[in-house]
């Protein structure tokens, strides 16, 4: 105890020495290990190095430089999506609320008043649309659920919003190219309003998002001609939406109610001409000759009656040909054909291009 008192400083200064030393080797090894972490990140990087350069083709040396080249690539695709935009331009919603937040009282005058409106323009163009339902109530174009409503479930109206507007769009199209009838058409479900509605509105697939767009589907069906077809497919593509065709299946129509009453009602034109049998010659004079006559026993028996001719109809093709002699022969018979069309919207992010 006496050294230590004697040499207390020192004792203090030994201490604190050995601390430090401590301390610096545990630094010089964490930062040895470190420093060993570090190469072997270089060395990874270096061997990657080594692998583009091995390359082919090769990233570019002097006045060659692929790197340079792809990033202008990617600069002149930035470009092209950008010039594209204006072909996939969003579809306004109905109704686009002013104050920004959207009531069900503007939805439901909004709804009637736009359905009122495709059936007139279906109507207008002599569009067939599905019959009434069970309660008298015209086609709701897949918004039975909400037709009938005037309260909606929280969340919905502005999806609601969007699908309709997607949907007038739609029918937009098909009535100017002139289809004969819209059989169906179904959506995806966006709101709780929809499960109580018809099952035949709506599609079990459901929007897809990416990087670039959101994809809303939609299925049509509806009877046409082949040139009414091609004026649909026309409509979509020229059409400053993104509406894209997906999937189109085309079969034959079945025969309607109209056309098989029209094929059983019977012809009013005039039947073929019936020539009758010759009747038979005179009779004869005696009761010998008839009865020679009647069975052959004398050559010298009276003239016999030239035999039955049977009556002579006049074939049909025949008659046909006759009634269309002087107009155009039928070159091409088409049938109606029954279309059904798988639909995506698309809608573009906004900052997809940035």
């Amino acid at each position: 105890m006496d050294w230590i008192k004697r040499n207390l400083y020192f004792l203090i200064g030994s201490l604190v020495a050995l601390a430090l030393m401590g301390f610096a080797g545990w630094y010089l090894y964490s930062k040895w290990q470190l420093n060993n972490e570090i190469l072997g990140k270089l060395d990874e990087q270096y061997a990657k190095l080594k692998d583009f350069n091995g390359m082919n083709p090769h990233p570019g040396s002097g006045k060659i430089d692929n790197i340079k080249v792809a990033k202008d690539q990617q600069q002149e695709l930035r470009a092209y999506m950008q010039k594209s935009r204006q072909y996939f331009q969003r579809c306004p919603p109905i109704p686009v609320s002013e104050s920004g937040k959207l009531t069900s009282q503007d939805f439901s005058s909004a709804l009637s008043r736009t359905i009122d409106q495709m059936l007139h323009e279906a109507t207008k163009s002599s569009v067939t649309l599905p019959p009434k339902d069970t309660k008298g109530q015209t086609y709701s174009f897949s918004f039975a659920a909400q037709r009938e409503s005037l309260a909606y479930a929280p969340g919905s109206l502005d999806p609601l919003s969007v699908q309709l507007g997607e949907i007038q769009a739609i029918c937009t199209v098909l009535f100017q190219a002139k289809i004969n009838a819209l059989d169906n058409l179904r959506r995806e479900r966006v709101s709780e309003d929809d499960l109580r509605g018809p099952q035949t509105d709506y599609l079990p697939d459901k929007s897809v998002t990416n990087d670039l767009a959101v994809l809303s589907p939609y299925e049509i069906t509806f009877r046409c001609f082949s040139q009414e077809l091609a004026a649909v497919l026309a409509g979509f593509a020229s059409s400053p939406y993104g509406l894209v065709v997906k999937t189109i299946n085309v079969e034959m129509a079945p025969a309607t109610a109209t056309a098989t009453e029209q094929a059983a009602v019977p012809s009013t034109q005039p039947g073929p001409a019936y020539i009758p049998p010759q009747r038979a010659a005179a009779a004869p004079a005696s009761a010998e000759a008839a009865f020679a006559a009647r069975y052959g026993l004398s050559p010298r028996a009276a003239p016999r009656p030239p035999p039955y001719q049977q009556p002579y109809v006049q074939p049909a093709a025949a008659a046909s040909s006759a009634a269309n002699r002087g107009g155009l022969p039928l070159a091409l018979d088409e049938k109606q054909l029954k279309v059904t069309l798988m639909l995506n919207v698309v809608k573009l992010k906004p900052a997809s291009l940035k």
